[in-house]
């Protein structure tokens, strides 16, 4: 998916067994980069965006991604889309969380203990790393990639943040197609990580009206950083690290 991948599995009950989840883990990934990948002109998502596949072609999970789609971009008043502005096909938006809480849940079953799943910054976390404490997720400053904007601290769920600090203003709102504006980056805390992902791509198409939009659509708590640098949202479970703020 163009992003670094990693687990970290601190103290498995059974080595051998986390070893064979955490290959599964990573084949599933791989598997929903060749299927889903807008760069790959064989991929299930190209294909079918070309009129080579017809809905009822499609596989159940590509199928299952468009319905997750559909449901965002409803619930958001139609800012949440994966059509991008020049009309082509694009479930990145959706792909990764998705991708990635699969993979968790292939930990999940196998019952290797606490692990750490982080998909290019979007984290799964179960359990306790070491005995009494939960895993420590950053969330990072949008201007300085050397700084923390927050610390998570959790046990079972996810993190996922949306910006535009590393790939640029990539995120559009599907109700007008102008690139997405008045965010910097927006990060949101859910049960799991297709849930928190896909908020924090609708928030920032949202933009600051988002914040509260997600606390109300599944999100346990929401922070985002405008583009002059305030702090918005509903920070419960988020220990903040010198940034002023706003309600």
């Amino acid at each position: 998916m163009g992003i670094p991948m990693s687990v970290d599995v601190p103290a498995p009950p059974d080595r051998r067994c986390a070893e064979l989840a955490v290959r599964t883990a990573f084949s599933r990934l791989r598997d929903a980069d060749r299927r889903f990948s807008r760069f790959v002109p064989d991929s299930e998502v190209r294909r079918f965006d070309a009129g080579e596949l017809r809905h009822e072609d499609l596989s159940p999970d590509l199928t299952e991604v468009l319905a997750l789609a559909d449901r965002a971009g409803k619930a958001s008043g139609g800012a949440f889309s994966v059509r991008r502005p020049d009309g082509t096909l694009d479930t990145d938006g959706v792909v990764k969380g998705w991708a990635a809480q699969r993979a968790a849940d292939v930990l999940i079953a196998a019952e290797v203990g606490a692990f750490c799943l982080n998909a290019g910054g979007d984290v799964v976390t179960r359990g306790e790393p070491v005995p009494g404490r939960g895993w420590r997720v950053g969330v990072r400053d949008p201007w300085d990639a050397h700084r923390f904007l927050a610390v998570v601290e959790q046990r079972d769920g996810a993190v996922a943040t949306s910006g535009t600090y590393e790939r640029g203003a990539h995120v559009w709102d599907g109700r007008t197609g102008a690139t997405a504006s008045g965010l910097a980056s927006a990060t949101v805390l859910a049960g799991d990580l297709v849930t928190a992902d896909v908020l924090a791509t609708s928030v920032l198409a949202l933009g600051a009206d988002g914040v509260a939009w997600a606390s109300g659509h599944g999100a346990s708590a929401v922070l985002a950083v405008t583009d002059d640098g305030r702090v918005l949202g509903d920070r419960a479970g988020l220990r903040l690290l010198g940034r002023p703020t706003a309600e």
